[in-house]
């Protein structure tokens, strides 16, 4: 029988609140302290999987090394935790759904009538306790998406209060983290919004051990007081989380705050130690007191919403603070990147990092950025269609075959530079068709790739449909583009690079997926120095 104690984050009064960066300080704490902890992620909405989600509807689509699509949240536990997440740790009603149809369908229920009570709640317990059955895991955290009293909410809120009965106050316990908010007219803070949410939670048979509240300005002991009378918790449970200059400063708040404390002396378990935050600290510490400054433009489409490019962000974050340089943002919108304002748009910057997509919308604006950092000797840096783009460009100016493209563009283009991979050939569906996960690359010496990496051979996470098509490999080889990162087992191109260009690389894969605080990627570490020199020029 497996001895995991289990952690669930639930939030009310509003979304947003940043239950994942809660779950992924408190995780982080409690693994300073000698604890072996993951967190994983209950998603209330019907999608199998945020695969198929437009990235203004849901952010960034996270992938991890066993190949999920996941909830952006996941990211958040990596670049905490520094250990990868899997399948397991992302559920949606969707999954939850269809595992129980398909159960049905096969007869295993017996002929019994299919109900939320018990069989949508049991799979929902069957998955929540996955992790800590591996008996990897001394704490498991789970984070329940949404806010308690929506009604998709209801049947995980339902599991989780069957969990807290089954295993016992002393393994299982409920943070609710909430909102206290502070009314400018009045000059204070009111609690009548968390009261209201406990109360909500307390209906469904949930009550919270440990509150949680996000707030602009400080809470009060007598507010803190307030809060504990009234949500059934003792004052020390009260949890202060103020705003923050930067998510990775919410350690050290909740280390301040006493939340590990609180959570080990409510689960029965003694520290193996203090959690000293060295290398954090020494992060952080760069992060906030950069040498210099550098402004990279992002090339995307869909950059009126940043979470989009949440993990790309995060990655700046990372190698500036290794680089010991504040890394700015200019955020451009591929489809506004005409011939006439290219140059302006574009003016001024240190790199230019043309970002992964899908589909023909604004690509020709990538194509011009591309273009600009070439000719200008500008560092460049394309990631998945930013790395396409980089081929085709190259293609049509350089080797000057006439609207040469990605199939995934024009399907009937003269020059197929990038294609679609021979066994994705005839699927029609969307979901579940793309090459996903941890894909090994070999790179060749005496390549940037390779200087960066300082190793020959890499393993790096994958998501996409479309190739580039080696048939014209030696064509654009011999004019200057190198394949100097292929699949060792497919053949397949995975890393560009123009080697007469100051740093010109594009990569097939997704780096920013692997970037932690611990480890910060060092193709972006690479890329941003590249910048810094740029800049000194």
């Amino acid at each position: 029988m497996s001895n995991t104690k289990y952690v669930f984050v639930t939030g009310g009064v509003t979304s947003s609140l940043g239950k994942g960066i809660i779950a992924a300080s408190l995780a982080k704490l409690l693994q300073e302290r000698g604890f072996s902890v993951t967190i994983q992620k209950l998603d209330p909405y019907i999608n199998i999987d945020p695969g198929t989600l437009n990235p203004y509807e849901h952010g960034e689509c996270y992938v991890t090394d066993d190949g999920a699509e996941t909830d952006l949240d996941l990211g958040h536990y990596e670049r905490f935790l520094n250990i990868p997440t899997s399948q397991a740790n992302n559920v949606t009603t969707g999954r939850i759904y269809q595992s129980v149809i398909n159960k049905e369908r096969k007869g295993e229920f017996l002929g019994k009538t299919v109900q939320v009570i018990p069989h949508i709640t049991d799979e929902i317990k069957r998955r929540v306790q996955l992790l800590g059955e591996t008996g990897e895991y001394d704490i498991v955290i789970t984070e329940i998406g949404g806010t308690v009293g929506d009604i998709e909410s209801l049947p995980y809120v339902e599991s989780v209060r069957q969990l807290l009965w089954e295993k016992g106050s002393e393994n299982a316990i409920v943070i609710h983290l909430t909102l206290v908010p502070y009314l400018a007219a009045a000059g204070e803070l009111k609690t009548k919004p968390t009261q209201h949410s406990v109360k909500m939670l307390m209906q469904s048979g949930v009550s919270p051990d440990i509150l949680v509240c996000r707030t602009e300005h400080e809470i009060s002991d007598d507010i803190k007081r307030k809060l504990a009378l009234f949500c059934n918790v003792k004052q020390e449970d009260v949890i202060q989380s103020i705003d923050a200059e930067t998510i990775y400063d919410v350690p050290n708040l909740m280390l301040a705050q006493g939340l590990d404390t609180v959570v080990l002396n409510k689960l029965k378990l003694s520290s193996k130690g203090e959690p000293e935050l060295k290398v954090w600290n020494e992060f952080l510490k760069k992060h906030k007191n950069p040498k210099s400054e550098v402004e990279i433009a992002l090339i995307g489409k869909y950059v009126e919403l940043h979470d989009a490019y949440k993990s790309i962000t995060e990655a700046f974050i990372h190698a500036g603070s290794s680089n010991e340089t504040k890394v700015k943002v200019r955020w451009v919108h591929s489809e506004e990147l005409t011939p006439k304002n290219a140059e302006k748009k574009l003016a001024g910057v240190n790199g230019i990092l043309v970002a992964p997509g899908f589909g023909d919308r604004g690509i020709e604006g990538k194509i011009r950025a591309v273009r600009y950092a070439r000719e200008q000797n500008i560092p460049f840096f394309g990631i998945c269609l930013g790395m396409q783009m980089a081929v085709i460009e190259f293609s049509r100016t350089i080797l000057k075959l006439e609207n040469a493209s990605s199939t995934e563009m024009n399907k009937n283009t003269k020059h197929p530079v990038i294609n679609l991979m021979e066994s994705q050939k005839g699927i029609t569906e969307k979901g579940g068709t793309m090459r996903l996960g941890a894909w090994d690359c070999e790179l060749k010496k005496d390549s940037k790739i390779y200087n960066a990496y300082q190793s020959e051979f890499i393993s790096e996470r994958h998501r996409h449909r479309y190739e580039f098509n080696n048939n014209y490999l030696d064509q654009i080889e011999a004019a200057g583009m190198k394949a100097t990162g292929t699949n060792p087992k497919t053949g397949l191109v995975e890393v560009v690079e123009i080697t007469s260009h100051p740093w010109f690389v594009g990569v097939q894969y997704h780096p920013e997926y692997k970037s932690t605080v611990l480890k910060p990627h060092p193709l972006f570490v690479d890329f941003i120095k590249a910048a810094l020199k740029q800049s000194k020029n």
